[in-house]
């Protein structure tokens, strides 16, 4: 196989931060096609009442953040898996967009996506949201883009019979997972907490 120059020239570390770019790309492609894939009103019902009670017994128990990182985490685990972590990551991406698709094709049809925003919210509150939504969006996707990179890596280094040396990269790469995850869980539950 011919690989490009910039590839060849890189060195293995800028190589894996190229593959968790590349990936990075995949995972946002796999999810805006998740969402053009259309949902029925029912299931997409299903969806937002599914996750609008985690949403409130999450804050109603305190737990929210502990409830995010405990669903995400495990599922970021999943993508470390050798080369499966690939496909389930892709699906688990498609999946979310299917939601992100559902929650808003429940909202339009109950009025809430098209209805006049209240003018009371404060600029300020706005602009704290949206900059919570964009870090919680990189932190779990940059986690899940690791996660899958890894488990390609991890499938070539056993392919290549030097999976000893691979398995350093791999209890770094789940540590920083985690971390990057705890982070967003914490971003995640206090942009949810704003009265918008």
């Amino acid at each position: 196989m011919k690989y490009p120059q910039f590839w060849l020239k890189a060195s293995p570390r800028r190589k894996r931060v190229y593959s968790v770019c590349i990936m990075l790309v995949l995972a946002m492609l796999a999810t805006l096609i998740g969402a053009l894939v259309p949902v029925s009103p029912e299931t997409a019902q299903i969806i937002s009442d599914q996750l609008n009670q985690t949403l409130t017994e999450g804050q109603a128990q305190g737990t929210l953040d502990f409830d995010i990182f405990f669903n995400n985490f495990p599922l970021c685990l999943l993508m470390f898996i050798p080369l499966v972590g690939f496909f389930i990551g892709m699906f688990i991406l498609f999946s979310t967009g299917q939601a992100f698709r559902a929650i808003f094709e429940v909202q339009m049809a109950n009025g809430t996506a098209t209805a006049t925003p209240d003018v009371s919210i404060a600029a300020t509150t706005i602009t704290v949201a949206l900059i919570g939504i964009a870090v919680v969006f990189l932190l779990e996707y940059v986690s899940y883009s690791i996660g899958m990179t890894e488990s390609i890596w991890l499938f070539r280094r056993i392919l290549q019979n030097k999976w000893r040396s691979e398995l350093k990269w791999l209890v770094i790469f789940i540590g920083v997972v985690a971390l990057l995850l705890v982070i967003g869980a914490i971003v995640e539950t206090a942009t949810l907490s704003l009265q918008l």
